[in-house]
């Protein structure tokens, strides 16, 4: 074969893009990515709009998806819809992730990059209870047992999945939990907390300050589902020692943007403030 034959065969076929997909295929999924985003309906105007793409060409990628089952036409509204094959899909991917697996690679890079022990915990009930941890390799470290609980309110990872509570559950939470002293540091009146949940609520993390153990700092951010609600929270922690309290402000951003990452990589999205 000639150098000028190896070229031609390598070339995608008419009607692909570089990557060698079918433009209809990305075409269409791109319709479906603009129906997921309006429960609604979209007219077909709107869609095309929205996809850059003339209406016919438009009308001819939604009857296909019609075809299919994967969206819905209100022929008296004029408005299309993502019908139940696409909802069946989507499940599909929720039912199948494991958060706690993930989470894993996540909290080897925090060890890596901190130095400090990193713990994965989630709310059962009024409590806090740890699934994971990728332990620090110094002297001094924090050293959860998996499976142990610590209260919601004394707590970084607990703080961290209060904080994004609807109000009925985390009045539920204080009901059942109280708000024990552990130390002298914890919070324990419930204007204040409200008032402290709100401010992790606005930074995206919270700080545990020697609040269920004298000489240990933490610092968490939570992990959230795809209706926005807390589904994990994750935390880095370490004496007060190697974790003063400005370090904490500066561990915070790593661990929110780490919570992000892996709230994204679950098909998870942050609430707006106004949903908790």
């Amino acid at each position: 074969m000639t150098e000028l034959k190896r070229r031609a065969a390598g070339r995608p076929a008419s009607g692909k893009t570089s990557g060698g997909h079918s433009q209809s295929l990305v075409r269409g999924l791109s319709l479906l990515e603009r129906l997921a985003a309006h429960p609604n309906g979209l007219a077909l105007s709107e869609i095309a709009e929205l996809a850059e793409l003339a209406p016919s060409t438009t009308h001819r990628l939604l009857q296909a998806l019609h075809s299919q089952g994967f969206i819905s036409h209100n022929a008296e509204m004029g408005v299309w819809k993502i019908d139940v094959k696409t909802f069946r899909i989507g499940n599909s991917f929720l039912e199948a992730r494991d958060f706690v697996a993930t989470s894993r690679p996540f909290l080897r890079k925090l060890t890596a990059i901190t130095g400090e022990t990193a713990n994965l915990g989630i709310r059962d009930g009024s409590t806090a209870v740890f699934l994971a941890q990728n332990e620090s390799r110094q002297m001094m470290r924090m050293i959860t047992r998996l499976g142990s609980r610590a209260p919601m309110h004394a707590s970084g990872v607990g703080k961290a999945l209060m904080a994004w509570l609807p109000e009925d559950e985390l009045a539920q939470v204080l009901e059942e939990q109280g708000l024990a002293r552990i130390t002298e540091n914890t919070l324990h009146d419930p204007t204040e907390l409200r008032a402290h949940l709100a401010d992790i609520r606005q930074q995206g993390y919270a700080c545990d300050r020697q609040e269920h153990a004298i000489g240990m700092h933490c610092v968490a951010a939570c992990i959230h589902n795809e209706h926005g609600t807390p589904l994990a929270a994750i935390s880095v922690s370490g004496p007060v020692a190697r974790i003063s309290d400005a370090r904490l402000v500066e561990l915070g951003e790593l661990v929110r943007q780490t919570a992000q990452e892996i709230t994204t990589q679950l098909g998870g999205r942050l609430p707006a403030h106004d949903d908790a």
